[in-house]
């Protein structure tokens, strides 16, 4: 059971809360991940009991919404440290947290519970919005805007009230347009063409650009934490990073317009930025472990070198900086030009390339924030993946 006896600060303890919450809603997306493999291959498996497009959208939106809840978490955790103070709005934060707490159950229920029946006004406010991974039903929708809004005060308050380092500089910045993209997802068009137009703003830019800066600002802020990496040298490629994802994650989108009537000039453009998104997120861990390993020689000459103080994260983030170049970058390419996607759109390949970005993008790096916060708050020194741990 995660504890909190040695976190002093209020934010700190509302993060684990949203840690144990991400946590619970892992183990579902696997659970149900689980059902809908077994019934891709045994398609009588829970037959008119429990449908496979159900279990793949709750699998799919459990995703989604642990992801969020971690990287929620993750700030919470790290708003101290970065600026020296206790994150302002703490009160409102808390009751955000159960708020979208008890919001999510209820969507989760009726996803459960109310898999068949008509698609109508009542239905897209209350059921189901029927655009796939943005199924929450529009109060739902609005729900976790508004949530998101406090914890966005919150962050930006803060800020403005400690210490502007950087990593906090960019972390603001990016959850400004991590939560106005989510808008695009969020209006009507009876055009389909226009509708997966928006559509692909949401699940691309929201999803490809701002969550790799935000991945960038957790891997710049845990490796100071871990190894006691260089401000400056972390704070440079979070720049290049952000010039970089904003603009290949931007243009990048086109990869996605192959096949939804815009124009033909998107297939080239889409297909080459796509594939520098992961680029310096690995450049700015391989820098980092250089600078690192270099000063470590000079320290074991003295004699006071430093070891990792949390392996577990630290290994977490190694599969993050490779992970994420492999299923996002890698991958991604495999299947991105238009000559090769005509071929494998809807196969397996995109299936591949989803599972193996997202793990190796997200999951990695907010599993590492997760044992970062269990080092806080069991009073740890010395992370190790033993049992010696120093405590």
């Amino acid at each position: 059971m995660l504890t909190d006896a040695h976190l002093k600060y209020e934010s700190q303890k509302l993060a684990m809360n949203y840690f144990r919450v991400a946590l619970v809603l892992f183990g579902a997306q696997l659970l149900m991940g689980l059902i809908a493999a077994i019934q891709f291959v045994y398609p009588g498996f829970l037959f008119e009991i429990f449908d496979f497009s159900v279990a793949r959208m709750v699998h799919i939106n459990a995703l989604v919404v642990w992801m969020l809840y971690a990287m929620i978490g993750s700030v919470y955790y790290m708003i101290p440290d970065e600026t020296g103070e206790e994150a302002v709005g703490i009160k409102l934060g808390k009751l955000a947290f159960w708020v979208l707490t008890a919001a999510v159950t209820v969507v989760v229920l009726v996803f459960i519970f109310v898999q068949v029946g008509s698609g109508s006004e009542a239905s897209i406010w209350f059921i189901n919005e029927g655009r796939e991974y943005l199924e929450a039903p529009r109060w739902a929708d609005i729900g976790i805007v508004a949530v998101i809004l406090v914890f966005y005060y919150n962050v930006f308050a803060t800020y403005i009230k400690g210490k502007r380092t950087g990593i906090m500089t960019v972390m603001v910045a990016n959850l400004f347009a991590l939560a106005g993209l989510y808008l695009c997802g969020m209006f009507f068009t009876d055009n389909i063409s226009m509708d997966q137009y928006w559509w692909w703003w949401v699940i691309h830019l929201w999803v490809e650009a701002t969550w790799e800066v935000f991945v960038g600002t957790l891997a710049a802020y845990a490796l100071i934490k871990i190894i006691g990496a260089k401000r400056e040298i972390v704070e440079m490629w979070l720049g290049i990073e952000v010039l970089m994802l904003f603009g290949s994650g931007i243009l990048g989108l086109g990869h996605h317009y192959f096949w939804i009537g815009t124009p033909e000039y998107w297939w080239e453009i889409g297909a080459l930025f796509s594939a520098l998104e992961p680029v310096p997120l690995v450049a700015m861990f391989v820098h980092v472990l250089y600078d690192w390993g270099k000063e470590q020689g000079h320290a074991e000459a003295k004699g006071d070198a430093k070891a990792i103080n949390n392996t577990p994260a630290m290994a977490w983030i190694v599969a993050n900086a490779f992970g994420n170049f492999l299923g996002a970058g890698i991958w991604g390419f495999f299947h991105t030009l238009p000559q090769v996607n005509i071929y494998t759109h809807g196969t397996q390949f995109t299936a591949a390339h989803g599972h193996l970005s997202f793990f190796g993008a997200y999951a990695t790096i907010l599993i590492a924030m997760m044992y970062l916060a269990v080092q806080g708050a069991y009073g740890i020194k010395r992370m190790t993946m033993t049992f010696k741990t120093k405590m």
